[in-house]
């Protein structure tokens, strides 16, 4: 029982963390185009930026993974916490083009060191049958950053526009305090050591049981990031939204996407297992994605974008969640590898977006439908391991 609760009191310290680490990524929002008018960048400069923090989490992931299994998670997460304060610290005090690249990429090593270990946490203090559930906490606790952060941002910019910055340095020295004061370095779970891995070293990113998956992971990141980073630009264009409506837009979809993390994940999980869920995610995106297309009125065009993230809020926590079961000891290296892929398609994505969206509005649309079509099909050949599903029989036997 004593246990229970260490591990609960653990799970919320790790969720305020990452809530934290993520309302300060999404305080600055507001006061990015600011900062471009004062240093006079161009758009094509802030697109180098974003992808120096991309490319610099997806070599890095990798790497981070098999030191949170090697060196420990707790070590990993406070590295990563000052390494995220100093890059906000420093993008705050940039002056020249120089010092915001540095703290770019310092930011995408933050991403790299903190995502495979808060996820190789969990699954070292939580049972396979409640993992579910804390997956689907922790998704939450990213949105509701994203969702609370740009409010704070804008409110603070009005004394100052690098005051966001500092406050989100702020914010993630007082996580990594935090984390060095309450958290201890979980053992780690028996669960996880019975699972045995067929192959070792970098061969196993093509072996069946990992292979599928990450080509998920990549082919929804990479459908994702070609639209949603043309999202406000898209909705400006064709419908003539103000900035108001996307606000509106864009917060009502993360909450409702919380929502739908906090109170269905894990029932869904149960009833149809975590491959289903990711194939129902996909369909449910490929449509909706399609549908920003052709809605016309207030009313639609409202409804699609509240919802059209939903799909992949669901999605994420899923493969996370059936990665968890099948790495076995090696719960850093699958994290790290997932963030790899991420950022691999967050990277390609917006590029192939933004050479679509030069052509014609909707064809990122039509181009993200068609890259989903493909991950649904992959879903449809995709086996779960025979000791996977012995263990999904099991509990459902215990429950």
């Amino acid at each position: 029982m004593k246990n229970q609760q260490n591990h609960t009191f653990t799970l919320a310290i790790l969720l305020m963390t990452l809530f934290i680490a993520f309302l300060g990524i999404s305080l600055v929002i507001p006061v990015t185009p600011t900062i471009m008018n004062e240093l006079n960048i161009t758009g094509t400069v802030v697109g180098y930026l974003v992808a120096a923090f991309a490319l610099t989490q997806l070599v890095v992931s990798p790497i981070a993974g098999r030191w949170a299994d090697r060196f420990g998670r707790k070590i990993m997460i406070i590295i990563g916490l000052f390494f995220f304060s100093l890059s906000e610290f420093l993008f705050g005090i940039g002056k020249v083009i120089e010092v915001l690249f540095i703290s770019r990429m310092l930011g995408g090593i933050s991403a790299a060191f903190i995502m495979p270990a808060v996820t190789a946490f969990i699954a070292d203090i939580t049972s396979i049958e409640t993992r579910p559930k804390a997956l689907g906490y922790m998704s939450a606790a990213i949105s509701t950053g994203f969702i609370v952060g740009p409010g704070i941002g804008g409110f603070l910019a009005d004394f100052g526009s690098r005051l966001p910055f500092f406050f989100a340095a702020g914010f993630a020295l007082f996580a990594a305090i935090l984390s060095m004061i309450t958290l201890r370095e979980p053992k780690r779970n028996l669960e996880n050591e019975n699972i045995t891995i067929q192959q070792s070293g970098i061969k196993r990113i093509f072996s069946p049981l990992y292979f599928i998956p990450f080509m998920i992971i990549l082919i929804s990141s990479f459908g994702l990031a070609s639209f949603e980073s043309l999202f406000s630009l898209f909705t400006d264009h064709k419908f003539g939204f103000s900035p108001q409506d996307i606000a509106i837009m864009i917060t009502g979809g993360a909450i409702v996407g919380a929502v739908t993390q906090v109170v269905l994940f894990d029932r869904m999980t149960r009833w149809w297992g975590e491959i289903r869920v990711i194939r129902y995610s996909l369909i449910l995106s490929a449509i909706l994605v399609f549908l920003m297309t052709i809605v016309h009125s207030y009313v639609a065009i409202l409804f699609v974008t509240f919802t059209v993230f939903v799909g992949f809020d669901l999605m994420r926590p899923a493969v996370t969640n059936y990665l968890s079961k099948i790495a076995g000891k090696e719960q850093g290296f699958v994290g790290g590898m997932n963030s790899m892929f991420t950022s691999l398609g967050n990277i390609i994505g917006p590029i192939v977006g933004g050479s679509l969206f030069d052509i014609k509005l909707n064809y990122p649309f039509y181009f993200a439908t068609i890259i989903l079509v493909i991950g649904i099909g992959l879903t449809i050949v995709w086996k779960m391991p025979k000791q996977s599903k012995s263990d999904a029989i099991l509990h459902k036997g215990e429950a």
